[in-house]
Order: structure tokens, then sequence, then C-alpha cells
């Protein structure tokens, strides 16, 4: 696989390009054929914060892991271990949908209740500070809670495949998942 290194704020040397390099290569033994897509690196220091972010977008799924830490080398190897735990838990919920393939299964009891929430104004101006922009691939909801925990992130949007609507899932504080459907 190859990796785009970069760095922010930061000299990209030939020794660090290696470390991540010879870091990011005990990946490959996870695939049976080595993956097509480009991955990004991103090094950057913030706030004396050596930070280090690798994204991997692979046939229907992005691995993401970042960290940050007093060391770069340390950085990059928090990451490593972080992309190698997201590998092993999206193979092991792949082999079990696969061994499940036929039997449909249901996520939620219920349909998820909207609730509106109460913004004070008053106190401080709501700033849009990141705008992103992505495509929503058609999935089902348990796609998009796979998806969702593989980036690492507690919401997910996507286009259900089902109703061909946008939905949002969610992690609930209970470590459940809710589903967010237009009305």
């Amino acid at each position: 696989m190859n990796f785009s290194i970069r760095g922010q704020q930061i000299e990209v040397t030939e020794a660090l390009r290696d470390y991540v390099d010879k870091k990011l290569s005990r990946l490959d033994k996870y695939f049976d054929a080595p993956p097509t897509s480009d991955g990004t690196v991103t090094l950057s220091v913030v706030r004396g914060l050596h930070a280090v972010e690798v994204t991997i977008p692979l046939t229907g799924v992005v691995l993401r892991a970042e960290d940050r830490s007093d060391d770069m080398y340390a950085s990059i190897d928090a990451v490593v271990d972080k992309l190698e735990r997201q590998i092993r838990k999206h193979k092991t919920k792949i082999n079990r949908k696969l061994r499940q393939k036929g039997v449909k299964n249901v996520l939620f009891a219920e349909n998820a209740n909207g609730g509106s929430v109460a913004v004070d104004e008053s106190d401080e101006e709501l700033e849009v500070v990141r705008t992103k922009r992505f495509t929503l691939k058609p999935m089902d909801v348990e796609e998009a809670i796979l998806q969702m925990n593989m980036i690492g992130h507690n919401f997910f949007v996507f286009s259900n495949i089902d109703t061909r609507e946008v939905n949002v899932v969610y992690k609930r504080n209970d470590g459940k998942y809710g589903l967010i459907e237009q009305g």
C-alpha cells in the first residue's frame, strides 16, 4: 500500500518517513492482496503535542486513526496499534455477517424517536469551524454502524438502501445504537 506522508508545521525527515513506512507495513499482513488505494498520513505539531493522523480508504470502509502525544514516534506506534484493532474488529464483524448470511437481524426493537435540543444563543455565538463534504453511499443500518465504529465517531450519516432516505445512526450513552429517520 502506498502512503502520502505530509507534515503540518513540521518537516518530514527521511527518518520519520522510513519509520512511518516500516510501522504501516505491519498492516499488510491483514490483507490477502495489497490494497490498491493510497492512504494519507499527516504529521503535525499542535501546542507542543505531536499528532499523527492516518486515513486508509478501502472498498466499502475507511480506516482512520489519530493520536497525540509528547513524542512523534510514540504517536506513530499508537496510531498503528489503533488501526490494527480496527482491522481485526472489522474482519471479525465481516466473518460473523457472512456466517449469518440469509438471516435478517433486527438491530432495533423500535424506531428511534426524534427530539429537539434547546440552544441558548445569548451566551455564545454559534460558529461553524469545519465543514465536511462526502458522498452518501447506499447501505443498510448494520453496515452504517460498522462504518461508524471503524472511523471512531459517535454518529454516521448514510443513505438507507431500503428506504432511499438519508438516515443517521448514533451510539447512545448506554452503549447501544440509535437510528434517526426522516419523519
